[in-house]
């Protein structure tokens, strides 16, 4: 009993590495202390009241140790914050009981914030300040949403944004791109596999809770994991034993007219890129001449619009080569690596072949979605065989 009752009151989180704590200690550790110097330097000189406000730790431990959190996003403290402290001070100046007017405090500064989706868990300790602070508080009026409330934030934000992306952190989380359009009422390939995004928002929508994770996120754990089962599940083939080995593969300076006819002669649609070693540098497919070369005289060439993405990228001026096209770097797989894990990345990142490489980066092969589906076919008839040939007559 007193083993189930540890058990309930030990939150179930997932385990974070020592470095991920040592990061996020000593980032709250900067941004308190960036924030508390600004601001009393401001307040010294200006005469604005609090140099730094005691809910300012509470937003540090969301922005530094949970930054991919939807309450640890900028418009989540700003907007948050601020106006939780305009409720605040709103209470405290028309409600004289501090009991009361803090309870509505909080309770307004709930309703506002979800209703503005920039929910903050700190903001609630900011409104509740606002009616308790004492004569030092209610003496600012209104303008303690601006200082020190929105200073702080602003500060403390702005060291979140600096120190988390200097410590290999993305913040603010971006937004995911949206996968290419093919122009057909097909979805996605990984959507295609299980639940569907619609099926994901019905389910939220009956759970009918706030829940500290962006759904975009969510989704894609979810769909992850869904891949990762897959994969468990299916094929036992690799790589190598079905990729093609007698490669056509071009080097960068192989020039574009001789490259594409290189695909039309032998019937492909991509081209892996080396270098003189051998190693993979690139791919030139079917899809980078349609989008980055331009057409004269039935030859490819580098157009006005390709000449400006090489020069805003920092690239060598174009000579008419492959280099002007390929995409690089490229994705690549090893000859050992199973071919549920060519299917993810192929489903998961909209490629259609897959340079096979060695250890070394050396080009062994190239795999094709069509050789993986061939694969996989012929290896579920072969499974299908062996069982029939087990069953009794």
């Amino acid at each position: 009993m007193q083993s189930l009752l540890l058990r309930r009151l030990w939150p179930d989180s997932g385990s974070v590495s020592l470095r991920e704590r040592i990061r996020s200690g000593s980032g709250a550790l900067a941004g308190i202390l960036v924030t508390g110097l600004i601001g009393g330097v401001v307040a010294h000189h200006g005469a604005v009241g609090p140099a730094l406000i005691a809910p300012m730790g509470a937003s540090a431990v969301l922005l530094f140790a949970v930054p991919s959190s939807p309450l640890a996003q900028p418009w989540s403290i700003l907007c948050g914050n601020l106006v939780s402290a305009l409720v605040g001070v709103t209470a405290a100046l028309w409600i004289n009981d501090l009991f009361l007017a803090s309870a509505i405090a909080i309770s307004v500064a709930i309703l506002a914030m979800l209703s503005l989706r920039c929910l903050h868990p700190p903001s609630g300790a900011i409104a509740l300040t606002a009616v308790l602070g004492g004569p030092a508080v209610h003496d600012l009026g209104y303008s303690f949403a601006l200082w020190p409330v929105l200073g702080n934030s602003v500060v403390l934000l702005a060291a979140a944004i600096i120190f988390n992306n200097l410590t290999g952190r993305p913040y603010p989380r971006a937004i995911k791109p949206t996968p290419a359009d093919h122009g057909t009422a097909d979805r996605p390939a990984t959507q295609r596999l299980g639940f569907t995004s619609e099926d994901l928002d019905d389910v939220l929508k009956d759970y009918d809770e706030f829940i500290d994770v962006k759904r975009e996120d969510l989704e894609e754990i979810l769909r992850r994991t869904e891949l990762r089962s897959y994969r468990h599940r299916a094929g036992r083939l690799d790589c190598a034993a079905v990729m093609s080995r007698d490669v056509i593969a071009v080097a960068p300076g192989t020039s574009l007219n001789e490259a594409y006819h290189l695909m039309r002669a032998h019937h492909i649609k991509a081209l892996p890129v080396t270098n003189d070693q051998a190693q993979v540098v690139g791919i030139v497919t079917q899809t980078d001449f349609l989008d980055k070369a331009a057409w004269a005289a039935g030859r490819p060439t580098i157009g006005v619009r390709q000449r400006l993405r090489l020069a805003q990228s920092g690239a060598t001026a174009p000579n008419e080569t492959v280099k002007d096209i390929m995409t690089a770097p490229v994705k690549t797989i090893a000859p050992e690596a199973s071919l549920s894990e060519a299917i993810i990345m192929f489903a998961g990142q909209g490629l259609h072949y897959l340079p096979v490489t060695r250890s070394n980066t050396k080009l062994a092969g190239i795999l094709s979605q069509s050789d993986v589906l061939a694969a996989m076919l012929a290896d579920q008839a072969v499974l299908e065989a062996a069982t029939d040939a087990r069953q009794p007559v």
